[in-house]
């Protein structure tokens, strides 16, 4: 039964009392202390670089956590989602995508949805210490996309030491989430967004002079950013093409390891195309669970550890 109809979360502090509240507050307001970072910087094959952020409790099992759309390590959801699981005995690998720890990267490429290929050095690069037994993939928003989409292409052939995936917030279809993201009610989101991704597309364009930047600042939705620089930057026909090739929808029924999904029924950020009861209700591995409340990579209570992280955890041992 990979639909979970009853969530455990149900109760949202009372003060955040939408889907925008429950977004918002736990983003900006959130601060996680206890957690401890060792960065190590790994190389990838193309010359360039990516830098892990490691919590560790010395144990041989470890979490791989994928952070979401101009987000890094350092946020909050990464570093509570670390540290719950640092208290159950897990190492945690917290990586950042490329140009998001601080500091651009070298290649003209930068990240995507898709780039599961630098997902993939990661978890390679883990297997190569050669002491854990056991991995579990945790990803938010783009993270949590990148992460499907890892498991699916993966298929059968994936590590048996890679136990099970567990995402949040996550837009399954991307073309139908740009669009949301950019609908009137969240223009706030898309203006902040779109406010660093200029950023790092000046700082890129510096290394890269054949970065046309001339009509940056016109633009103004997401869907036009991906037109205009993710889809020609990482070799895309164009913003639905980069899309249509991305959207982690399309790899979930090649998963093959127990898989969690959780998509909040009143996330902002996701259209209904992102809730697909239909395809996964037969689905031996990915279960799909549409809680009422969390917003967008919410999930927010009164306590220390958020149900998100309680959830996370939960799942590994049970499976369900």
């Amino acid at each position: 039964m990979p639909i979970i109809e009853n969530s455990s979360y149900n109760n949202s502090p009372f003060y955040l009392f939408n889907g925008h509240l429950q977004t918002m507050v736990p983003s900006v307001f959130r601060k996680v202390n206890g957690i401890a970072y060792t960065r190590e910087r790994i190389n990838t094959p193309d010359g360039d670089f990516l830098d892990l952020d490691f919590s560790s409790v010395q144990s041989d099992k470890l979490v791989i956590i994928s952070h979401g759309l101009e987000g890094d390590s350092h946020r909050g959801y990464m570093k509570g989602m670390a540290k719950s699981f640092n208290r159950s005995g897990y190492d945690a690998i917290a990586w950042n995508f490329r140009g998001c720890s601080g500091e651009i990267n070298k290649s003209r490429r930068m990240y995507h949805s898709g780039a599961t290929d630098d997902l993939d050095i990661v978890v390679k690069y883990a297997l190569a210490q050669g002491k854990y037994k056991e991995i579990v993939m945790v990803g938010f928003s783009l993270g949590g996309n990148l992460t499907l989409r890892y498991l699916g292409e993966k298929n059968s052939g994936i590590s048996d030491k890679i136990k099970s995936g567990i995402v949040f917030s996550v837009p399954l279809d991307l073309h139908a989430g740009s669009l949301q993201i950019s609908a009137p009610g969240n223009i706030l989101y898309s203006k902040r967004f779109l406010k660093k991704l200029r950023v790092k597309i000046r700082s890129k364009a510096a290394q890269y002079p054949d970065i046309n930047i001339a009509q940056l600042d016109k633009i103004n939705s997401l869907f036009e950013f991906d037109e205009k620089y993710t889809a020609p930057i990482h070799g895309f026909d164009g913003a639905v093409d980069y899309y249509t090739k991305c959207s982690s929808l399309n790899n979930l029924e090649e998963i093959t390891i127990p898989t969690l999904v959780v998509n909040a029924k009143n996330d902002p950020f996701l259209p209904q195309e992102c809730y697909p009861t239909g395809l996964l209700i037969s689905h031996e591995n990915v279960f799909l669970e549409v809680p009422e409340l969390g917003g967008h990579v919410g999930f927010s209570n009164s306590e220390d550890v958020y149900w998100s992280e309680k959830r996370a955890v939960e799942f590994t041992k049970r499976g369900a």
